[in-house]
């Protein structure tokens, strides 16, 4: 088990959530003889996926860095194949190596202040070279038809799947970098769950219909109360937040998820998808279920790093 308290508390949430998960399916499908397939679908999805993030939190600071950087990857991968961005392996490459960057980035020390871990300066600064990079890309081979829209892509799916979603990793390096992490990675899914369940419930007005058909302003009323009410009832995750910073983080966790998820249906949308891949059993691909975090992070890093502090 082990010995800082945050982790251990979270083992034994993760621990109860899958228990009662799994006595609720047998419930349903033994007991009460429903059609439990697509929940046992998704519970077997969360089976594989518990354990890979668990166990890089357990092995330190580089794991979950390195885990985070392969999901980036991964995700940008299911981005690129979709939009089509996949065929151009000269953009798609380079995003690989920007990505790969962020990683290394957040990862090592800045060479002038060795004290200091992860190189913050030339991280939030990298968009600006590996955007040049991909600019430079249809002068090097005198093309213009079709640039735009490849240029356009690759921009995008460094920038928002990439470094936006890179600065989880990135909170890593804070003195409570296992807190915050687990504390998104908690609350963002049950945010996204209160969402269903209240559109579910209570559902009546269609919030974005040419989006997401299911959502509902009801369900986001009530995922976003249940993201202001996070933060006080995981308090001992986020030490050093008093009310101001625990009213932003909710309103952080509760409004940021659905934009996430909201951004990346409107890509799914246009290109005619239900889901960005099949990777993950019952979940669809791995941006599907990362999308949310996507806005999250980087909101949740810059609102701790300018009120508590990150180092």
């Amino acid at each position: 088990m082990p010995t800082d308290p945050i982790i251990r508390t979270y083992l034994l949430i993760a621990g109860g959530v899958v228990l009662f998960a799994g006595a609720a399916i047998v419930l349903l499908k033994f007991v009460l003889k429903k059609n439990a397939e697509h929940a046992w679908k998704s519970f077997r999805g969360w089976l594989i996926m518990i354990p890979l993030i668990v166990g890089a939190i357990l092995l330190g600071r580089e794991a979950t860095i390195l885990f985070l950087g392969v999901v980036a990857m991964v995700g940008f991968t299911e981005f690129a194949r979709a939009t089509g961005l996949y065929r151009d392996w000269l953009i798609t490459g380079l995003v690989y190596v920007g990505i790969a960057g962020l990683t290394v980035l957040t990862l090592i020390s800045p060479p002038d202040e060795p004290r200091l871990v992860g190189w913050y300066g030339m991280f939030m600064a990298l968009p600006v070279y590996v955007v040049a990079g991909i600019l430079l890309m249809p002068i090097l081979r005198d093309r213009t038809k079709g640039q735009l829209q490849l240029v356009a892509l690759g921009m995008v799916g460094f920038i928002y799947v990439g470094w936006m979603f890179g600065h989880l990793a990135f909170l890593m390096n804070g003195r409570n970098g296992a807190g915050w992490v687990l504390f998104l990675l908690f609350s963002v899914p049950l945010c996204d769950v209160s969402a269903f369940t209240f559109g579910k419930i209570f559902g009546r007005h269609k919030m974005r219909p040419n989006i997401s058909p299911n959502k509902t302003w009801e369900g986001s009323v009530g995922a976003l109360a249940v993201g202001m009410a996070l933060p006080w009832i995981f308090r001992f995750s986020l030490p050093g937040f008093g009310v101001r910073e625990l009213i932003l983080a909710g309103l952080i966790v509760g409004a940021g998820s659905q934009l996430g998820d909201l951004s990346i249906s409107v890509i799914k949308r246009d290109i005619g998808i239900k889901d960005m891949g099949t990777l993950i059993e019952g979940h669809g691909g791995v941006l599907d279920r990362i999308d949310s975090l996507i806005y999250v992070a980087p909101l949740f890093f810059h609102m701790t790093r300018f009120f508590v502090g990150i180092e």
